[in-house]
């Protein structure tokens, strides 16, 4: 009996000397960061037992750390939720920059500001029910929800009601109107809270709408008759509603080739009437000016050669001297002596 104490006391000492002591010493204390639960160490590597077994001392360096923090953390105030034991974090010490801004707070709509005054508190709902019908657990919503089996084939007709009147068709309606009503209340809120600059298509209500928001109202709902408010009765000092678009009309297509060759050369017309049309005098007295113009550079461009050799003529000394070009050297030539007639 001895022997066998000795031997589970043994294996008890030898599987608790396996486990590190929570107990842990550095040189240098960690500068520990409860609020981010981050742990930093600036205490120097041994460089001999990391070279030998790297891996190893990371993993013995990661747990002291590691054991640290953690003892760090059971020192705070404690609390309970839900049942469980949960350490209170301080204020955080090291700012982390954020890869976005904070989201601001939602304003609270209607139902959630009266929620609050009355001190009322959302219950969730489980998924699954129990369903007598089939007598089994099915869920709340969906594929085979619970009380899918269970439908009605047969509606109580009021004393008040038509005895004609289709039942089934007035509950649809009313469940229509009621998902309707719920639209309407949630656009209302979504309009509130945005002061009314909704981007979408159509109309939102708004508590306090402005007049520019009343003449739309207005003009759409005046166009959403059959024949788009053609036939509508209007008021006597009523405008024309502005800037609302105007709509093209459909031609007809008809099998007479008259009417066809009518419309065929409106089109023509239209077309050549864009074109510019040629003067023909105005073209022809353009053309006569351009040639007299012509005509006259030409005659000016003549004067200034005379010009200009009898200026050069004027200027040369060699010239009327028995030069090459002087009379007395044509008449030597001619005469052979060159003496006066």
């Amino acid at each position: 009996m001895a022997a066998i104490v000795e031997s589970v006391l043994q294996a008890e000492a030898e599987k608790n000397a396996s486990y590190k002591s929570t107990e842990v010493d550095k040189a240098i204390e960690l500068d520990i960061d409860e609020g981010n639960l981050v742990a930093v160490d600036l205490n120097p590597i041994n460089g001999k037992h990391y070279r030998s077994k790297c891996q190893t001392y990371l993993n013995h360096l990661a747990r002291d750390n590691a054991q640290i923090l953690f003892n760090a953390i059971w020192q705070l105030p404690t609390k309970r939720v839900d049942e469980a034991i949960v350490a209170v974090l301080p204020e955080k010490k090291t700012s982390v920059p954020r890869e976005k801004p904070v989201p601001k707070d939602q304003p609270m709509t209607r139902w959630e500001q009266y929620a609050k005054l009355k001190n009322i508190h959302k219950r969730k709902k489980e998924t699954m029910v129990w369903d007598d019908a089939v007598k089994e657990w099915r869920p709340r919503f969906g594929y085979k929800k619970a009380g899918d089996e269970k439908r009605d084939w047969m509606l109580e007709v009021p004393q008040s009601a038509d005895p004609y009147e289709d039942q089934f068709e007035k509950r649809g309606k009313a469940k229509n109107e009621r998902v309707a009503k719920n639209e309407l209340q949630r656009l209302r809120n979504v309009a509130r809270n945005m002061k009314g600059k909704i981007p979408g298509v159509g109309l939102t209500p708004t508590d306090a709408p402005d007049v520019d928001h009343v003449k739309r109202s207005l003009a759409q709902a005046q166009k959403s008759t059959a024949s788009l408010g053609r036939f509508d009765q209007k008021l006597s000092h009523e405008k024309p509603a502005r800037n609302l678009g105007k709509k093209r009309k459909a031609e007809l297509s008809s099998t007479d080739a008259s009417a066809e060759k009518k419309r065929s050369l409106s089109i023509l017309e239209k077309v050549q009437s864009n074109r510019p049309t040629l003067d023909t005098a105005k073209a022809v007295n353009q053309l006569m000016a351009n040639e007299e113009a012509k005509s006259e550079g030409k005659a000016e461009k003549g004067q200034r050669k005379g010009r200009k050799g009898r200026s050069e003529s004027k200027g040369d000394p060699t010239k009327g001297r028995g030069g090459k070009g002087s009379k007395k050297s044509m008449g030597k030539r001619k005469g052979g002596k060159g003496g006066k007639k």
